[in-house]
C-alpha cells in the first residue's frame, strides 16, 4: 500500500474519531434520559399538583456543596423531610459570601437514584437562574417542590444535591 492512501486512512479515521467525540454529549444526553440515570432534575418550574397521597410518605434528603475554590457557606434549612407524594413543601438554602467581592453563583442539582429525578416536581427553584451576591453578604434562596405520585413504588428515600459553582468569571465575559 502506498503512502498516499495510508495517510487518507489514517486522515479518515482521525475525522471519524474526532466526530464520535463530539456526537458523545448528545447521545449521553439521550441514553440518561432513556435509562433515568445521571439525576438530571428540570430546568423549568413544573405546575402544582393537582392531588395528594396521603397512603404513602417519602424521605427526601438534602446535600449541598461548593465547588473548588469557593469560599462561604451553603446549607439547606433541613437535611432531611418526610413527605407525601403530591404534597408541596419549601426548603430554604441559606448562602453566606465570606469574600469581599460581588459574586454571580449557579446551582446545579442532581438527584439520586437517577431515576427519581424524573419525579421530582420543583415549581420556584433557585437553581432554575444565576444567583448574585454582594460581598460578605447573606442570601436566602427558597425551592418549592413536591413528588409526583408516580415515584416508583420502591423509591422510598432519594436524595436532591445541589453543587453551587461562582460563575462571575463566565457572567463578565458575556458582557
Amino acid at each position: 500500500m502506498d503512502h498516499g492512501k495510508k495517510a487518507l486512512k489514517l486522515g479518515l479515521v482521525a475525522v471519524g474519531m474526532f466526530g464520535f467525540g463530539f456526537a458523545l454529549v448528545p447521545l449521553y444526553d439521550v441514553f440518561c434520559d432513556i435509562t433515568g440515570l445521571n439525576g438530571k432534575t428540570a430546568t423549568t418550574a413544573a405546575a402544582a399538583s393537582q392531588s395528594l397521597d396521603k397512603n404513602r410518605l417519602i424521605t427526601v434528603e438534602f446535600v449541598t456543596y461548593k465547588a473548588k475554590g469557593l469560599s462561604g457557606d451553603f446549607e439547606p434549612s433541613v437535611r432531611r423531610l418526610q413527605v407525601h407524594p403530591g404534597e408541596m413543601h419549601q426548603v430554604d438554602f441559606t448562602v453566606t459570601s465570606l469574600t469581599a467581592e460581588d459574586r454571580v453563583l449557579r446551582a446545579i442539582p442532581s438527584v439520586s437514584p437517577g431515576v427519581a429525578a424524573g419525579y421530582l416536581r420543583k415549581t420556584e427553584c433557585f437553581c432554575f437562574r444565576e444567583q448574585p451576591l454582594a460581598a460578605r453578604e447573606q442570601a436566602v434562596m427558597p425551592m418549592r417542590f413536591y413528588v409526583d405520585e408516580a415515584l416508583p413504588g420502591h423509591i422510598e428515600v432519594f436524595t436532591l444535591s445541589y453543587t453551587l459553582y461562582d460563575i462571575s468569571e463566565q457572567v463578565a465575559t458575556r458582557s
